[in-house]
């Protein structure tokens, strides 16, 4: 499923990346846990999390992870936002809880990593 189609279905907004919403995700990983993050292995990967720091970025360029909802109705802070720009992320922001959203994306045919 495409970025751009998984913003419609979220309702979600973008804060930054729109110019990558083209890019085809093939799994999900929920966690607000960032040592978690680390341990997942997958490309075209989309992240959920609650988490709003630098440390979600740092953590996600690390690991790889190019694409992140953030959910709970929780904001990107302007320094997140600039280290992804810089980073070529696609952020969104969700109002929705990661429960729900993770079930919208699980109801929309998204595969979870394990």
């Amino acid at each position: 499923m495409k970025l751009d189609e998984i913003t419609k279905i979220l309702n979600a907004r973008v804060i930054c990346g729109e110019e990558n919403l083209s890019r085809e995700i093939s799994h999900v990983f929920a966690s607000d846990l960032m040592s978690d993050v680390l341990t997942i292995d997958s490309r075209n990967l989309l992240l959920i999390t609650g988490l709003t720091n630098v440390q979600t970025i740092r953590t996600s360029e690390m690991a790889d992870i190019q694409n992140i909802v953030i959910v709970r109705n929780k904001k990107v802070t302007p320094e997140m936002s600039e280290i992804a720009i810089d980073n070529k992320m696609v952020i969104l922001e969700c109002e929705f809880s990661m429960f729900r959203a993770c079930g919208i994306l699980y109801a929309a045919g998204m595969q979870p990593v394990y």
